[in-house]
């Protein structure tokens, strides 16, 4: 299965590694990592006490486990929540650095070999100021959208984890292959939609998103349709959480794992919000 770039660079997320972690962390649940040999030279009792331990857990062993990706995700998401306050009352100047900075930050923590909390923290606040700025301009335009965009997403959220939960939905080779081939397509549309934008092609507020077929926009069918991708995003998320918990993955990575799900609620939180906003424009004119 192909996963998000991040992942796949710890074993433990690729096919060629699916047993690297998981068998030395069966190694170190079972016996705490003694062999043998080792215990032949013990007295009775320390090999009494040495029973009588309780079993390593994952963090004994420095494993991924669910409890510490979430407490991971919940950290990553307070500070992204702090950038956000501090975005909608600063100047745009700001919001627009955070966008830059919080790009290449996203680009670094995609492609850095091993995860560090510093750069995926610092990723979140200045995607945050960018979020939180965004948004006050959205609702200075529309009011009441960002709280209708913020339920939204906590809505898309739940249900697909829900769904996930249930096994009704998963991620499938020809599923992520398309997804991707769409990822590709929408950069490639927005590319050009700034472009006709910038040059005075179009003259909606929204450019060819703006644009009204058989009396909807353009931009809420598409919007719809990147809603789903995000949904899908999530499914992977929530698959390679899965896939590194049940193989053992080092500990550290629970920080792609909360990186990821920062991105991917950006992402869906952003397109929910440009919905509702040329759904608003359109009502008004």
């Amino acid at each position: 299965m192909a996963f998000k770039p991040g992942f796949d660079q710890s074993p433990a997320f690729n096919d060629a590694g699916r047993n690297a972690w998981s068998a030395g962390s069966k190694q170190q649940q079972s016996g705490w990592g003694q062999t043998p040999q080792q215990s032949a030279g013990m007295t009775p009792e320390q090999l009494q006490y040495m029973y009588d331990r309780p079993a390593a857990n994952t963090v004994d062993t420095d494993r991924m486990s669910y409890e510490d990706t979430i407490v991971k995700t919940l950290m990553a998401f307070g500070v992204l929540v702090v950038g956000a306050v501090a975005g909608w009352n600063l100047p745009p100047i700001f919001w627009i650095a955070g966008a830059v900075i919080g790009f290449v930050l996203a680009l670094v923590n995609t492609f850095k070999k091993k995860p560090s909390a510093g750069l995926v923290l610092a990723y979140a606040f200045f995607e945050g100021l960018f979020v939180g700025g965004i948004s006050g301009y959205y609702n200075s335009a529309f009011e009441g959208i960002v709280t209708q965009a913020v339920f939204g997403t906590l809505g898309v959220f739940f249900v697909t984890l829900l769904l996930f939960r249930s096994g009704k939905v998963r991620a499938t080779p020809k599923a992520t292959k398309f997804f991707l081939v769409a990822i590709v397509g929408y950069m490639a549309f927005s590319l050009v939609n700034l472009v006709l934008m910038w040059t005075g092609v179009t003259n909606t507020a929204f450019g060819l998103l703006g644009v009204t077929v058989f009396g909807i926009p353009l931009g809420v069918v598409i919007g719809i349709f990147v809603v789903i991708m995000a949904a899908y995003s999530l499914i992977l998320d929530f698959d390679q959480i899965k896939t590194g918990v049940q193989r053992g993955a080092p500990r550290i990575y629970g920080w792609t794992a909360a990186f990821g799900l920062i991105v991917t609620l950006v992402w869906l939180y952003l397109e929910i919000l440009r919905i509702l906003a040329i759904i608003a424009s359109t009502s008004r004119n």
